[in-house]
């Protein structure tokens, strides 16, 4: 991050820690439906199945795990690795295009695995693994056998990663319902919601989301939550729209003009 003096307002960590704590609906309770909080918070870490319903009564107010444990038995959420190899629980409009968008860094992830793949075609992997999961939800352990055979000399977790990493997966219920204990089991988010596939949220629209859910931001901060690199030009597109502000280290951070920064004592 590029740092200089300019005459740009400068926030104080407290005061980034209030505006941080608003955007992200923990000052106090909010009104919103679960599926809006989980919308305007980009997705909810979700390796575990119960995080995502603490993270929601933390921050809602009258929220009971059926709010979300019925978004995900009616497929409007769905549960899938996105930012940061991470899985994330999103709404399933989420779950179509903001994978694709971090497919890069899917595909860098499979760069760790190259010494497991030596002499494997990563496209003839993908539409097998595709047509395996579509006839029906598999585990990765029978990812693993079906595709070590397929590829006897290749390393079968490097297989069943790659599968993972070219294919937009998702946790099919039972798991991940509150009360509710099951293996996972993955298939396609297209087979899974009976939609097609769809192009990648951009890059712009994106960055506005974050923003509004955990700025003021800068680029290395955006960078770091998505997995994804290279947005500099994005936020330089949007530059004119939004306000820049320093930290105390100097490092420029972007907002939305809109967007509450509480005062540091609140």
């Amino acid at each position: 991050m590029t740092k200089r003096t300019t005459a740009e307002p400068v926030l104080s960590t407290r005061a980034l820690n209030r505006a941080t704590l608003d955007r992200q609906l923990l000052l106090r309770r909010s009104p919103m439906s679960a599926m809006a909080a989980v919308e305007h918070l980009v997705g909810l870490q979700a390796q575990e199945v119960k995080p995502p319903y603490y993270a929601l009564a933390a921050r809602l107010e009258g929220f009971t795990p059926e709010d979300l444990s019925g978004r995900l038995a009616d497929r409007s959420a769905v549960r899938m690795v996105t930012m940061r190899s991470t899985i994330h629980l999103h709404s399933a409009e989420d779950g179509l295009t903001l994978r694709p968008l971090v497919q890069p860094a899917r595909d860098r992830e499979i760069n760790y695995f190259r010494k497991g793949l030596v002499g494997v075609d990563l496209d003839r992997l993908a539409a097998l693994s595709r047509e395996l999961v579509e006839a029906e939800p598999r585990t990765m352990k029978q990812l693993r056998e079906t595709l070590g055979a397929e590829w006897p000399d290749a390393d079968p977790q490097s297989l069943a990663v790659a599968a993972r990493c070219k294919l937009p997966l998702v946790q099919v219920t039972p798991r991940g319902l509150w009360g509710r204990g099951a293996q996972v089991s993955l298939t396609t988010v297209e087979h899974w919601l009976g939609r097609p596939a769809e192009p990648a949220a951009s890059a712009d629209a994106t960055v506005l989301r974050y923003l509004a859910a955990f700025g003021p931001a800068s680029v290395k901060d955006m960078q770091t939550w998505s997995g994804l690199t290279r947005m500099r030009p994005a936020f330089e597109r949007l530059r004119p729209g939004l306000l820049v502000f320093r930290d105390e280290n100097g490092v420029e951070l972007f907002d939305l003009p809109d967007a509450p920064r509480p005062d540091e004592d609140t």
